[in-house]
């Protein structure tokens, strides 16, 4: 009885100074909504121009789903590994999860590299169309 009414007093005092400790906010917006209606227009058709970029497109999502694929696993395995409870059955499956995961990783940037290399033997400029972003423009 005695801890529960000094837990009921404790949550009583935080929610009272909690709003006056905590001042009210009047937001504002300076900016008027656009009048009128947007135009926008429809998307481009979809047509095929040159067969290396549509083979560089399919290529670069498969690498990027067996990479995200690959991911989940490595973090289905970390939580498997957090959550066994000191299992040493549950703790080899998860650390064969874990190594799983990072060989398919593995595989995957092998993939890539394998990939850029045949592409520059072959003449291709960047298959992927992948670019890594600057902050400094060129």
């Amino acid at each position: 009885m005695k801890k529960t009414l000094s837990s009921a007093i404790t949550t009583l005092t935080i929610a009272v100074t909690s709003g006056i400790v905590v001042p009210g906010v009047h937001a504002q917006s300076n900016t008027p909504f656009p009048s009128g209606s947007i135009n926008i227009p429809p998307p481009p058709e979809l047509r095929i121009l040159d067969l290396g970029k549509l083979i560089g497109s399919l290529l670069s999502l498969f690498l990027f789903l067996a990479g995200l694929i690959a991911f989940v696993y490595l973090l289905w395995g970390g939580f498997q590994w957090i959550t066994s409870g000191g299992d040493k059955g549950n703790i080899e499956s998860a650390r064969n999860k874990i190594q799983a995961a990072l060989l398919g990783l593995l595989l995957v940037f092998a993939a890539y590299a394998i990939f850029n290399l045949v592409a520059n033997f072959l003449g291709v400029p960047n298959i992927f169309n992948f670019n890594i972003p600057s902050a400094v423009q060129t």
